[in-house]
């Protein structure tokens, strides 16, 4: 390859050209044009636009020399292998790599490093603990381990890690702040429908401290939790998130949360979407707001069963439903609907109220007039659905009966235990001398008149089938937690301090962001198993002087990858220049 030009009186321009043979003839092919010199000056800050253009073309022969580069690797059967040399390395990292320096975390570490006294390099803290927790999840001092397999060694030590973590949790509302702007330097964030949820993580400790409390856990185990409050937007990539201790109400989570994003994320017009645990009258009314600094709503699942009696006549009545997506104008009555051409359908119905509540202003009590938009869906398959699941409940409850297993103290929503009932007295009246339990069919008719039905209330004017749209994608919040506790193996939480804790918390939380921007990149064809799989076993096998040869199978994925992230190490070898080629574009 070879520097070619062409100059008229005006200006010369730059190219990359090289020579092939075609039918016994040489021709000139050309690879790339760089511009004229005047582009080259001006695009690059350069004096010497010709220099410049040399220089490219001799990185490009260099590279094309690599890629078709040879070596002959001899290995003798009676020769022992080095004592505790590492050969083998993952190079899964790099693509998390890519998106974490996309994300600008290098540069938000930089800013921390320049307000704080340490000399640890904090970047390589906290991009390993990152890559560490989605691959190999486990303890610090795992995770240190663990960094040692990557082909980029760590520049700390583990007690590094341990002062890094004080750091990180003092640099909390920084870190998710920067994210998130950096975060819409990349790609635009829509933030126009945030969701908010809350789950718990428990400590295999015996007595509560701090923010370790006994309270009511997701996994029924009894242990002190952590409860997390976290918002993401519509395409579920996390916004923020805050820790509060384990026996607090998680309703009281979700505003202090929610002024933060106010503040400090510059976000000052959206719709919060929760689930019913999430929808006291406080929160709802504090996201009742139209003014001219902001405009805050609010979309919120509602129990039925909670309802007023004649709101609640009126959502179960049959008739006067409409079809989503149907005529307007056409009614239908449920009752009479097609087990099999309706199952898909979704039936609608909907009407305004207005309440007087109670709520939390400023720390005290005020009544206050809340008007709503009520709106239920009716759907076969979910009712069918939950048929399914009750079906399988009273089966439980049945062997439990049959084993003489009484209902115990607590009957939780999804327990067998609330469709069994206990006679302490005879017919006559009498104090029985043994308990009979039976299965409570009266519990069992009360649950089954809501099969099928749904209902959302909200302050927004806007079409009900827009409504119950938005509302559906919750389940993406419920996908976070299932990532961050399954996945990334959140809990059982090992560090004790509160601000090791919170620092736990953070890197959960990166890098739930670094694994969705990766989903992204992919366009969402694959599921967590298998990513995060294919990034583990995606090793190799390093011949000293040579380079690193790969030991995992090629896949499609692992070809949508490369293809995604402008690299390719599915080669029978990649020299070691070309390896460091790659880490280095993975850091721009």
């Amino acid at each position: 390859m070879r520097l070619g030009w062409t100059a008229n009186k005006n200006s010369v321009t730059y190219r990359a050209v090289k020579t092939i043979r075609v039918d016994g003839k040489n021709k000139t092919l050309l690879v790339k044009t760089f511009g004229s010199d005047k582009y080259i000056r001006e695009t690059y800050g350069v004096d010497d636009a010709k220099a410049w253009a040399k220089e490219q073309v001799r990185q490009m022969t260099e590279a094309e020399q690599q890629e078709a580069a040879t070596f002959s690797i001899s290995l003798c059967a009676s020769t022992d292998l080095a004592l505790n040399e590492q050969r083998r390395f993952n190079g899964g990292y790099l693509f998390l790599q890519d998106i974490y320096y996309e994300l600008g975390l290098h540069r938000i570490c930089r800013a921390i490093a320049a307000r704080h006294q340490f000399k640890y390099d904090l970047n390589d803290i906290l991009s390993r603990l990152i890559y560490t927790r989605i691959l190999y999840p486990a303890s610090k001092k795992s995770s240190f381990e663990d960094a040692q397999r990557f082909i980029e060694r760590p520049s700390f030590e583990l007690h590094d890690i341990y002062r890094a973590l004080s750091v990180i949790a003092e640099e909390s509302e920084y870190i998710q702040s920067r994210l998130f702007k950096n975060s819409t330097e990349i790609t635009s964030r829509k933030t126009e429908v945030i969701y908010y949820d809350c789950t718990n993580f428990y400590f295999e400790i015996e007595k509560a401290e701090e923010d370790k409390q006994y309270g009511v856990s997701k996994e029924n185990r009894p242990l002190p939790i952590v409860e997390m409050g976290l918002f993401m937007d519509r395409e579920g990539i996390p916004i923020a998130f805050g820790i509060t201790p384990g026996n607090e109400s998680e309703q009281t989570s979700m505003i202090p949360l929610e002024k933060k994003l106010i503040e400090k994320f510059d976000m000052s017009k959206f719709v919060v979407c929760t689930d019913a645990g999430l929808s006291s009258a406080t929160n709802r009314w504090f996201n009742d707001y139209d003014k001219e600094d902001g405009f805050r709503a609010f979309i919120t699942t509602q129990s039925i069963k909670k309802l007023k009696k004649h709101l609640k006549d009126w959502a179960l009545d049959p008739t006067g439903w409409r079809m989503v997506g149907g005529p307007g104008n056409k009614t239908y009555d449920i009752r009479a609907l097609d087990e099999e051409a309706d199952r898909e359908k979704l039936f609608i119905k909907d009407r305004w109220i207005k309440e007087k509540t109670a709520v939390n202003a400023d720390g005290g009590k005020s009544s206050v007039e809340l008007e709503q938009h009520l709106i239920i869906t009716f759907s076969i398959k979910y009712r069918d659905y939950m048929r399914a699941i009750r079906s399988g409940q009273v089966e439980r409850a049945e062997k439990m009966v049959a084993s003489g297993y009484g209902t115990g103290s607590r009957k939780k929503q999804n327990d067998p235990k609330r469709f069994i009932a206990t006679d302490h007295a005879t017919a006559d009246g009498e104090i029985a001398d043994k308990s009979v339990s039976y299965i409570d069919k009266k519990a069992i008719e009360e649950e089954e008149q809501y099969d099928g039905f749904y209902a959302v209330c909200t302050n927004l004017e806007d079409d009900p089938d827009t409504i119950a749209e938005v509302n559906k994608r919750r389940w993406q919040i419920e996908e976070c937690f299932r990532i961050i506790k399954a996945d990334f193996k959140a809990r059982p939480v090992y560090v004790k301090r509160k601000e090791r804790i919170l620092a736990h918390f953070i890197t959960c939380f990166i890098s739930l962001i670094v694994y969705r921007y990766l989903e992204k990149k992919l366009d969402n064809k694959y599921t967590a198993d298998q990513i995060i799989s294919t990034l583990q076993e995606m090793d190799f096998i390093r011949y000293e002087g040579k380079g690193y040869q790969p030991v995992y199978t090629r896949t499609e994925l692992t070809d949508a990858l490369h293809k995604a992230f402008g690299f390719c190490t599915s080669k029978q070898i990649v020299p070691t220049s070309k390896m460091r080629n790659i880490c280095s574009q993975t850091k721009k």
